[in-house]
């Protein structure tokens, strides 16, 4: 069941092979490992590609793509979650990571109004740029674990729930 209905959702492997900003890892790209869809590389593509989605960096995607090479999670899945983080989200994404900083830190929220300048970037993220990377990373760990356990939870819900129902069916 969960294998079934992951692979509905997710790109072609030719798709993501034929990426020109994942073609920086080549051969790598081939291994079997990386397209597989089991418990183990579904979980850890949940907690790869939803950390690299709360992380303030250019080319999230091609970390994520390294780092789920590297550990040998679901290659798909992992790029896939990456895009939670897209131009439609990634305001109130990062806006509450600002406000979640904030609360950890102990300091009032600034008022700010970003404006994609430059000039905004030099200096009215000179103000706020600590709260807002203990934000990213605070959430990102937590959305990184949160995913891992419930997918591995769900996952092994779902085979021992498969595997109830055959043998009450053999009965």
């Amino acid at each position: 069941m969960p294998r079934k209905f992951f692979q509905r959702f997710l790109p072609h492997p030719k798709t993501i092979k034929e990426h020109k900003t994942l073609q920086i890892f080549g051969d790598w790209l081939h291994k079997p490992d990386l397209w597989h869809l089991n418990r183990r590389s579904v979980a850890g593509a949940f907690a790869v590609g939803l950390f690299f989605a709360w992380m303030p960096v250019p080319f999230q995607m091609v970390f994520a793509a390294g780092v789920a090479i590297w550990i040998g999670t679901n290659l798909p899945l992992t790029v896939v979650l990456v895009w939670i983080s897209n131009p439609l989200t990634i305001t109130p994404m990062f806006y509450f990571a600002y406000k979640v900083g904030t609360w950890i830190i102990g300091e009032p929220a600034a008022y700010f109004s970003f404006e994609p300048t430059l000039d905004w970037f030099q200096n009215e993220l000179q103000a706020i740029w600590k709260p807002f990377l203990v934000g990213c990373f605070s959430l990102a760990v937590s959305s990184s674990l949160l995913g891992y356990f419930t997918i591995n939870g769900i996952w092994r819900y779902a085979v021992l729930r498969r595997r109830s129902t055959k043998s009450h069916l053999k009965k």
